[in-house]
């Protein structure tokens, strides 16, 4: 028999939030297809780069941040269309919201920092790059704020959130000193600027990081607001 777990109920505009609750047919629905979607494009992306269609290698695109982000995404979107919320771990919502925000900070990097001139106006690019660039992004974020939750999470959340930018950061250059090869510009220490700059700008995004996802946080314990009213026995938790 599988085990459950308890949570907060719903118990605030319950018929909205049972019509956007993760159980939902609809919802699960979505959920499973966009999933299938995002695991799509990164094994695209992968079956690319391993019959040499694109100049990256194999290893060198599963170390890029968008596939690697997209895949544990779609990962987490399967998960959750397949099983109903309650058999999940209390959790879960806090790995649905790591998953969003790292499609949030994919979207924001690729248009601001790795997207070339005029690229964001175009639609004639490969698909999976459209997919993962932009839609994933976009939906991530709009799921994590319209289904429903119900679990107050700590303001540790946030900071959790970051452990793998920062292990991602570590492994690129660790990395990219034994091979030679870093997956975006702004963390190629051989380019103009060297240290200095990629410092610099790996600074300016950490904070970018940080903000965000405090920002996504302070929606997410809203969105809980909207779905749950604390209880004595919540508050104490």
């Amino acid at each position: 028999m599988a085990r459950t777990t308890t949570l907060p109920a719903v118990n605030r505009y319950a018929r909205t939030n049972r019509a956007v609750h993760p159980d939902r047919a609809w919802v699960r629905i979505l959920r499973l297809a966009l999933g299938l979607a995002a695991l799509t494009g990164v094994a695209w992306n992968f079956y690319r780069a391993a019959n040499g269609m694109v100049e990256s290698t194999l290893i060198e695109s599963m170390s890029q941040f968008t596939n690697i982000s997209n895949l544990l995404f779609g990962i987490v979107l399967i998960v959750g269309a397949l099983r109903a919320r309650a058999s999940l771990p209390r959790w879960w919502d806090d790995l649905r919201g790591a998953a969003a925000f790292y499609m949030v900070m994919t979207g924001l990097i690729y248009a601001i920092l790795v997207a070339a001139p005029g690229e964001l106006a175009r639609w004639d690019l490969e698909w999976s790059n459209i997919l993962l660039h932009r839609i994933t992004p976009v939906l991530g974020f709009v799921g994590w704020l319209v289904i429903t939750q119900t679990r107050r999470a700590s303001w540790g959340r946030p900071l959790a959130w970051l452990a793998y930018p920062l292990l991602y950061l570590v492994y690129t250059w660790v990395r990219g000193r034994i091979v030679g090869w870093y997956p975006y510009g702004f963390l190629d220490p051989t380019g103009p600027g060297g240290w200095g700059s990629v410092i610099a700008t790996s600074a300016q995004v950490f904070v970018a990081f940080l903000a965000v996802a405090v920002v996504l946080h302070v929606l997410g314990l809203l969105r809980v607001r909207l779905a749950s009213r604390p209880t004595a026995r919540a508050r104490a938790e």
